[in-house]
């Protein structure tokens, strides 16, 4: 598979020379949370002395953060026994700070983590194992379990099984935007995420999942495995918080369906179920989910929204960062720009 960059990631660090190189680059992005970042960053911490001989480094984004949170990165970086980069990421977005984490990271291996998860000990050992098989071309996600008991058990996946997603299956979580891995020379052949989407964008969610549908097409593999392991604590106790969140990540679907149903038509697959299951549910047949008593009806109606959304944002001119960076180049190179 041809590693060539992607334009908008050309300015990825150069891999160091070897003694210099980290194995890993831990990238975590962060808007007024500091009350859960703290936990988070000591978590890797642990986990990086639990395991020195893979070398890591740390890179936090703050997304416009008016909670103290840059002071503390800043002490942080000074006292950390690990490599720890903070960078500002004015653009509002968790895409648009992904993006910018990417561009920092000089890790041969890019791990994702959520703000408010927390890494398991032996986190970088299973990581280390599964990335020394030599497979690189493929994005690779681990177990979230709930953080908290109060919290409801949503966000996580607790599968004991390894598995590879298929067409069959319908990405969104398959692999979770807190706990996802890749070769640094797959975020470069992909490309930045799309900051259409993703919590703070105007798509609400779908970043992580609109990339591993990517990854596919690229002719890529996705694969969860059962270790790996970290906890979410969500701190999300009640229905209305998790219906809303239920909502968002719909809105973010549709508009994935609409983005890709040239090339990956099998996602409108998934929608027909959603609509068929939510005119049984009409008929006394089983809700999305029975314990949180969450409908298939937002799932259809937030679908139909997202898609209207997306459209909208193509009519008013608003392409990803993927397609500005294709346009740029082109433009370069006919004016013969280096």
């Amino acid at each position: 598979m041809n590693a060539e960059r992607h334009p908008l990631l050309r300015h990825l660090p150069p891999p160091p020379r070897p003694r210099q190189r980290p194995e890993a680059s831990f990238i975590v992005c962060t808007r007024d949370r500091l009350d859960v970042l703290e936990a988070c960053i000591d978590s890797i911490r642990a986990a990086c002395r639990a395991h020195p001989a893979f070398a890591a480094e740390l890179v936090v984004v703050d997304n416009g953060s008016r909670d103290g949170t840059a002071s503390y990165l800043l002490a942080a970086a000074a006292t950390s026994d690990i490599p720890l980069t903070a960078i500002s990421e004015s653009r509002p977005g968790l895409a648009a700070a992904r993006n910018a984490g990417l561009a920092q990271a000089r890790g041969r291996v890019l791990v994702f983590v959520d703000d408010d998860c927390r890494l398991d000990r032996n986190y970088l050992a299973d990581l280390e194992r599964h990335y020394a098989s030599g497979e690189k071309w493929l994005i690779r996600g681990g177990r979230v379990e709930i953080g908290d008991a109060r919290d409801l058990p949503f966000t996580i996946k607790c599968c004991d099984e390894r598995q590879r997603l298929t067409p069959a299956v319908h990405p969104g979580g398959f692999v979770l935007g807190c706990n996802m891995t890749m070769h640094r020379d797959v975020a470069a052949r992909i490309g930045p995420f799309d900051e259409r989407f993703g919590a703070g964008g105007a798509l609400r969610s779908a970043e992580d999942t609109d990339y591993l549908v990517r990854a596919m097409l690229a002719g890529m593999a996705v694969e969860y495995v059962p270790d790996m392991t970290i906890s979410h604590h969500h701190g999300r106790r009640d229905r209305m918080a998790i219906d809303r969140l239920h909502r968002d990540y719909h809105f973010g679907n549709g508009a994935l369906c609409l983005k890709h149903f040239r090339r990956a038509p099998w996602l409108l697959r998934h929608f027909y179920w959603a609509a068929r299951a939510a005119m049984r549910e009409l008929a006394g047949g089983p809700r999305f989910d029975q314990d949180l008593k969450l409908s298939h009806w937002p799932i259809v109606l937030m679908n139909l929204a997202g898609a209207a959304k997306f459209m909208a944002l193509v009519l008013a001119g608003r392409p990803d960062r993927q397609q500005l960076g294709q346009e740029t180049t082109a433009t370069r190179a006919e004016a013969g720009a280096p």
